[in-house]
């Protein structure tokens, strides 16, 4: 885990970037930095490798302050993932993706199982890959590559800015898909940087929201859409954060909870979703008027009912009801 101790950075003597910050990234647990720029979000980042200096307080990872650990060390031990891939261009794809076990002198049967297993884990060949450089990759395949460097030498933590920021919207979400996927395999702990709120909303378990170097508020997604813990918090995340926060939930809770409708076999215009998409898409679809029918199917193909706009009304209105009651769903 990574812990932040009374954490301030100050420039100069008397800019402060980060003031008084404490707060803990749990094991396994994705946290997203969040807030507007010069907000202090990605010095607080690079702290933590010592890419920036602390000017006060302490870090610790596992317990050990940051300051005691060798730099090189410290930062062959931790992955570090950012928005331009930082691939070396003159390197293959099986160069760029071993640079850290060539540093730790791992030999070749070991690094080519490794390359192999990184390669798998993104849904790319490997033997395809190995001897191609980076220019003839696309951006999210590029993006990939960033991100399975950072695990190859199967460190405990990762460090990511903005990593997805330069992908087109499409990409970017599939790829956050694909991340959080990998994330479920290989549980590490993740201290991210995004300055999109539905980015954060999408891939956090819990969000710093920060303004001026300072907390706003450190929860749970669905606690900062609709517990905001002050007035700037509201006004970040909007007036529309009802309607955010049908991110967080599936139609499988629909389902449920109210229930889905019977779908008709007579209408020939319709569309199909998995009963794992998230509800905020699916009211989009049904808002766009993209079939005259949604049906939902189980991850097995079997088709559970449909989806009306209706029904998700009724789920958002559920929902608020249990947030007044203090019974809110959790991010799953």
């Amino acid at each position: 885990m990574i812990t932040f101790d009374h954490v301030s950075k100050i420039y100069d003597g008397n800019v402060t970037a980060v003031k008084d910050v404490n707060f803990t990234v749990e094991k396994g647990d994705i946290v997203v930095l969040l807030g507007p720029s010069g907000c202090g979000k990605t010095t607080l980042l690079r702290m933590v490798n010592r890419l920036e200096s602390i000017t006060k307080g302490t870090i610790r990872i596992n317990d050990k302050s940051t300051m005691d650990l060798d730099a090189i060390e410290l930062r062959r031990n931790i992955g570090y993932v950012i928005q331009s891939n930082g691939l070396f261009p003159n390197m293959t794809i099986e160069d760029n993706v071993m640079i850290v076990p060539d540093l730790l002198g791992w030999d070749k049967q070991k690094k080519r199982k490794r390359y192999n297993e990184l390669m798998d884990l993104i849904g790319l060949d490997g033997e395809e890959y190995r001897k191609r450089y980076p220019l003839e990759l696309s951006g999210g395949q590029q993006q990939r590559i960033g991100v399975v460097r950072a695990l190859a030498a199967d460190p405990p933590v990762m460090l990511m800015d903005e990593p997805f920021g330069a992908l087109d919207p499409i990409i970017r979400e599939k790829i956050q898909d694909e991340f959080l996927q990998i994330q479920k395999e290989v549980q590490k702990t993740i201290l991210f940087v995004s300055h999109d709120i539905d980015e954060a909303v999408r891939m956090a378990d819990k969000i710093v929201l920060m303004k001026d170097g300072e907390i706003m508020q450190f929860d749970k997604p669905s606690e900062l859409l609709t517990h905001p813990s002050n007035a700037f918090v509201s006004q970040f995340f909007g007036k529309d954060r009802a309607l955010k926060s049908l991110s967080l939930h599936t139609v499988q809770e629909l389902k449920d909870n109210i229930g889905l409708v019977h779908f008709d076999e007579a209408i020939l215009d319709t569309k199909t979703i998995k009963v794992n998409q998230d509800l905020r898409n699916t009211l989009s679809m049904l808002l766009n008027q993209e079939a005259d029918q949604v049906i939902v199917e189980s991850m097995e193909g079997e088709k559970l009912g449909a989806v009306t706009i209706d029904l998700v009304q009724q789920y958002l209105h559920y929902e608020i009801k249990g947030m007044a009651s203090g019974s809110t769903v959790e991010k799953g």
